[in-house]
């Protein structure tokens, strides 16, 4: 079976957002090294444009729309990275944006949308199922509809962050990437093979949301309810069927890990590299430092995916508060 998306797809979305998406920086600490007998790279994409990879894709995905695509704009469903995404990549190209967002997303990433340009409409994630609304006024207004993950030059664009890693450290033996619906995972999976064909990838998911860690072991896309994790990013209830394929393909293996060892984690970032690390973006890194995958004397990439958390929420959650 032919996969969605191969790395020529990524190179050519490599040259599409050059000079638009930052080039983020790779950064490394002393600290984690010892902690875990490996040598770690953070590729730091809580540094990106609009604050998370998910830029990556948006750019790459709009940045091929038809004429008549841009004039009547572009449709996306999100918790929020991927609708500040589309809302900065439809601004750049001058055209509209209709965003769909649960009500419950974290209000800076809202507002952050809405300062981009974008009409956000909110819903329950709880009661009402975001891919029936999306399509729905998507079809009613003419506008092409952008999903999150499912797509396959959102997944080529994503890939990017893996192939500028590998680009500036060189091959690696493993790669750690959070995953919610595999976008960045499959891009990412399908960078590597061709890059550091040796590397070994696994996908790392919270553990109240598993789904994709249940579907390969079931060998099919497994859908469950909205799972409750303080990882917003990451309470997808299904991989994507352009997704899944290539997951199971090309990825090792996932792995998952509770909210208070994203909270550990957000506080190590902090605390040890300075950095601001949202939840989900601390997924990978996560499984890293609390033992989830063997990592001695190997050379560990690590997709640190975002950072987009209000200042509020971010202190509340580094005191105690996972609720």
């Amino acid at each position: 079976m032919s996969l969605a998306i191969g790395p020529s797809d990524v190179a050519a979305a490599a040259r599409r957002i050059a000079g638009i998406a930052h080039r983020t920086p790779v950064l490394t600490s002393a600290t984690a090294n010892a902690r875990v007998g490996a040598e770690l790279f953070f590729k730091c994409e809580n540094l990106q444009r609009t604050g998370s990879f998910k830029f990556r894709g948006a750019c790459n995905a709009l940045s091929r729309f038809t004429p008549g695509q841009r004039k009547a704009g572009v449709l996306a469903f999100s918790s929020g990275n991927h609708a500040q995404a589309v809302a900065l990549a439809a601004r750049l190209l001058g055209m509209p944006a209709v965003i769909v967002m649960p009500e419950d997303a974290p209000s800076l990433k809202i507002e952050a949308t809405r300062g981009y340009g974008a009409e956000v409409i909110l819903y329950d994630r709880y009661t009402v199922d975001r891919e029936v609304l999306g399509r729905r006024i998507a079809d009613e207004r003419g506008m092409t509809l952008v999903p999150p993950y499912d797509h396959a030059d959102v997944m080529a664009g994503q890939g990017t962050a893996a192939a500028e890693l590998i680009e500036e450290v060189g091959p690696l033996d493993l790669l750690l990437v959070c995953v919610g619906g595999g976008g960045l995972l499959s891009g990412c999976a399908v960078a590597t093979r061709a890059l550091s064909p040796q590397c070994r990838v696994f996908g790392v998911e919270p553990e109240a949301g598993n789904d994709v860690q249940q579907s390969l072991a079931a060998g099919h896309i497994v859908h469950i309810d909205v799972p409750r994790t303080i990882a917003d990013g990451a309470q997808t209830q299904h991989a994507g069927t352009l997704t899944f394929p290539v997951i199971q393909s090309l990825v090792a293996g996932i792995e998952t890990v509770s909210d208070a060892e994203l909270v550990a984690t957000m506080g190590f970032f902090a605390e040890r590299m300075k950095l601001v690390v949202e939840p989900t973006g601390c997924l990978a890194a996560a499984a890293a430092l609390h033992g989830k995958v063997g990592l001695a004397d190997r050379r560990v990439g690590i997709i640190v995916s975002g950072g987009n958390v209000g200042v509020a929420r971010y202190a509340a959650l580094l005191g105690g508060e996972l609720a």
